[in-house]
């Protein structure tokens, strides 16, 4: 390849770097508006009088598999059995 070829291939690859460059930064900026978002809910939920911590928990539950949360339930429970805590 000669020189023009090379600079041509060059600047179509860092043209394509500031793309994904500027797409990732554009998807951050959209991360830091849900994130605000998400805290003005929960600031009105616990302003409503509701627990913001276990509501996190529930919403935690909720991406969870149902077996999966029932065997963690299930061994929780023999643990606290073991310790007398039941």
């Amino acid at each position: 390849m000669d020189d023009s070829a090379l600079e041509a291939n060059y600047r179509v690859t860092a043209d394509e770097l500031r793309q994904f460059i500027e797409r990732i930064e554009r998807l951050d900026a959209e991360k830091k508006d849900i994130a605000e978002q998400q805290k003005e809910v929960m600031a009105e939920a616990k302003g409503r009088g509701y627990d913001t911590k276990v509501m996190r928990k529930v919403i935690a539950l909720r991406k969870r598999e149902p077996d999966d949360i029932a065997e963690e339930e299930a061994i929780l429970e023999m643990y606290k059995e073991a310790l007398g805590m039941s």
